[in-house]
């Protein structure tokens, strides 16, 4: 699985009231929830950002609560991908559970700058810095993760097998 796009760049432990702030909580709508989306970290954010444009962050990102408000914002304000050096367990699973891929690269947040150009490889973990070829190698996704991802989250994983 393949994706391309620009790069906006956040430092480390960002939380998740950065991600989607708790004052938003009592809707689940996603397109409301992406109006948003990292607005405490960057005000400018939803607006700047664009479909298919991927994060790229230092260690420990999604810490704080267990909300999956927080990666059904980031998918729903066009998010492809969250590249970061490390990621808070909890939001690890609840961002494949609603298939928004994520990628462990500690030298991606030192070596990409907010507006490069990138292509990321789940399967080979690979992440290509465009305008110079320079390659980073992440933790490739396992396929069930990427099963995942491309039916758009575990409970369209489950109805899909529940249906064979």
């Amino acid at each position: 699985m393949k994706l391309q796009g620009s790069v906006w760049t956040f430092g480390s432990n960002i939380n998740t009231d950065e991600i989607i702030p708790a004052r938003y909580l009592n809707t689940s709508d996603p397109a409301e929830l992406a109006l948003h989306c990292m607005e405490d970290a960057d005000p400018d954010f939803p607006k700047k950002v664009k479909p298919g444009d991927m994060i790229v962050a230092g260690a420990n990102f999604g810490c704080g609560s267990s909300r999956e408000h927080a990666p059904i914002a980031l998918k729903a304000a066009g998010v492809a991908c969250i590249i970061a050096g490390s990621f808070a367990r909890i939001f690890y699973r609840n961002a494949f559970n609603m298939g928004l891929p994520i990628l462990e690269c500690p030298e991606a947040s030192t070596m990409l700058q907010e507006g490069d150009h990138i292509s990321v490889d789940l399967t080979g973990g690979t992440i290509t810095l465009d305008k110079d070829g320079t390659v980073l190698k992440a933790q490739p996704v396992p396929e069930f993760m990427q099963a995942l991802v491309r039916e758009g989250g575990l409970m369209q994983y489950v109805k899909k097998k529940a249906a064979l």
